[in-house]
């Protein structure tokens, strides 16, 4: 099992690393052929912002663990830890079912977006948008994940 999980964390970290680097090289074109060449290419922009896009969410659903998340915490941090893990749990069931919740709004949203283009490269906006549905069920699954985690014995690992 964990040398499935193993497999699968690198494999979203390649695809997340692919994305940054298609992002920045996107950026060094147009960075060059603006102030080198006076020429500046219009696809290279919507390049960016496509590429970062899929990169941070892809980032926030698949490579950033629970605890490299920035939270303000000084309540949670000055209770024991039996009062940590119930904060902990709550906040977990209550965020994964908000986000379950809207998921079906989000998806109808993101499929309705195949009609439109974007302007340059002429990318269908559900292909551009379909990171976030991709983050939604990702962090889904993984509040499902913590919230049996917490249940479990060696909860303590998990606050």
């Amino acid at each position: 099992m964990s040398r499935l999980r193993d497999g699968l964390k690198r494999g979203a970290e390649l695809v997340g690393t692919t994305w940054f680097l298609l992002m920045f090289g996107a950026f060094l074109i147009q960075v060059f052929t603006r102030y080198a060449l006076n020429a500046p290419l219009g696809w290279t922009t919507e390049a960016c912002l496509i590429a970062y896009l899929w990169f941070a969410f892809w980032g926030a659903g698949l490579m950033v663990r629970e605890r490299d998340q920035v939270r303000f915490d000084m309540i949670y941090r000055a209770v024991p830890p039996g009062v940590r893990r119930v904060f902990a749990l709550i906040v977990t069931v209550a965020m994964g079912g908000l986000f379950a919740v809207a998921l079906p709004a989000n998806i109808d949203f993101v499929t309705f977006m195949a009609h439109d283009f974007t302007w340059v490269l002429e990318i269908r906006f559900d292909v551009v948008f379909a990171v976030f549905i991709v983050f939604m069920v990702a962090f889904g699954v993984r509040s499902l994940w913590r919230a049996v985690r917490l249940l479990r014995p060696g909860w303590r690992d998990e606050i």
